[in-house]
């Protein structure tokens, strides 16, 4: 048996009745990378002491690609993230079309995308990698799916692809979540196919649910296989919940993940 990935959780999501030092030094202890949300809500010195791999961060607290104020906001908040992330050792900061309110509704909604907001998006996305290039970090773009996110700007798997492809710049990646491209497209290991050359991670979780592998309709192994066929040797992150214990969990993503 071989592990061709690196392993990671996202520490918000589990043993969410513990402080985050204490999932981010389990999941260390269990051999996983970890992930983060926002980091204004966490003590970052005490995040700092555990020492862990921290894989990635949402990169932003405000802002959107497709609007000069919004860019500006964007530009700005990421910048100051930036440093928050080189303080932690952040492997990729992550970015979305728009910021995301209570419960993941875009801030900023819209239905239909015009050629305008396209190349203002694309111009904004060369700023970020500027800044990136500058600080010495590593922006992803995160697809999303518009039925959890409605009206979110740049959310599709398509849409994410051909964003990052144009600018096709290494200061950004595509953060690859096939919870969200499975509700939103399906044909996941043709979408791992044509975002390959752009992926920074890949992100799992089953659906329906969101909880881990083995609990929905995803192949999980299926897809572990194929990427592993294709020649991807990336990071994959679990963004679930725990459908029962959080370690069974942890476990059955390993094993999803170990070909």
């Amino acid at each position: 048996m071989t592990q061709p990935f690196q392993l990671a959780a996202c520490a918000e999501m589990l043993w969410q009745d513990k402080p985050i030092d204490w999932r981010a030094a389990r999941l260390t202890e269990m051999g996983f990378g970890v992930g983060l949300w926002n980091w204004p809500d966490h003590d970052l010195g005490k995040l700092e002491a555990v020492g862990a791999n921290y894989t990635i961060m949402n990169g932003y607290l405000e802002g959107r690609l497709a609007d000069d104020e919004g860019a500006d906001m964007l530009l700005e908040s990421a910048r100051e993230t930036a440093q928050v992330g080189k303080r932690l050792g952040v492997d990729r900061l992550n970015l979305h079309g728009t910021g995301l309110g209570d419960g993941g509704i875009p801030i900023w909604q819209h239905d239909v995308v015009d050629g305008a907001m396209w190349l203002k998006a694309k111009d904004t996305l060369n700023r970020i990698c500027d800044l990136a290039e500058e600080e010495g970090v590593v922006f992803t773009l995160e697809n999303l799916n518009l039925l959890d996110h409605p009206g979110c700007p740049f959310g599709s798997t398509e849409d994410v692809l051909a964003l990052v492809s144009s600018v096709n710049r290494p200061q950004l990646r595509i953060n690859l979540d096939l919870y969200h491209t499975q509700i939103g497209e399906g044909d996941l290991v043709r979408w791992c196919e044509k975002c390959l050359p752009w992926i920074g991670e890949v992100q799992v979780a089953d659906n329906p649910g969101r909880c881990e592998p083995g609990t929905g309709e995803i192949n999980y192994a299926g897809v572990a296989k194929a990427l592993n066929n294709m020649g991807y040797r990336g990071p994959v992150g679990m963004e679930a919940f725990a459908a029962g214990d959080t370690e069974v969990a942890l476990e059955a993503f390993r094993t999803a993940f170990t070909l």
